[in-house]
């Protein structure tokens, strides 16, 4: 059992996401916001390697609850910068796909003020639903 990805014609190409996605019945799991942090609570301060860990922090909640990548059917990603978001949309994309594969669920992206941490660039808030 699979998750169906809908992208229908009259919206924009999706680029790294999915306009729709119709879950398959299962058990959904709700993500914390995963920030760049290690397990010791350094971080970097580059939005590359942040969002590299966030997004093997991401992985390592899923498989807490028995889930995969290819169970995500949401991922907000928050940013204090969208400009640097936006200048480094490929080496963000190679460190998306080196996690997640090309596995694309519903996305969002935000730029906001701060975070919790303000040390923190970037935080990712998803929703998986393992069948």
């Amino acid at each position: 059992m699979t998750h169906q990805l809908i992208n229908p014609d009259g919206l924009i190409p999706p680029v790294g996401f999915s306009h729709v996605v119709v879950a398959e019945g299962g058990k959904t799991v709700w993500l914390g916001g995963q920030t760049g942090h290690r397990a010791d609570e350094s971080i970097d301060a580059d939005l590359v390697a942040q969002f590299a860990q966030a997004c093997r922090n991401v992985a390592v909640a899923l498989k807490a609850a028995d889930a995969e990548p290819e169970h995500l059917v949401s991922m907000v990603i928050y940013t204090t910068d969208p400009a640097a978001y936006r200048a480094n949309l490929k080496a963000l994309g190679e460190e998306y796909r080196r996690v997640f594969g090309r596995h694309f669920p519903a996305m969002a992206l935000f730029g906001v003020t701060e975070l919790f941490d303000p040390r923190s660039l970037v935080e990712l808030v998803c929703v998986a639903v393992v069948p």
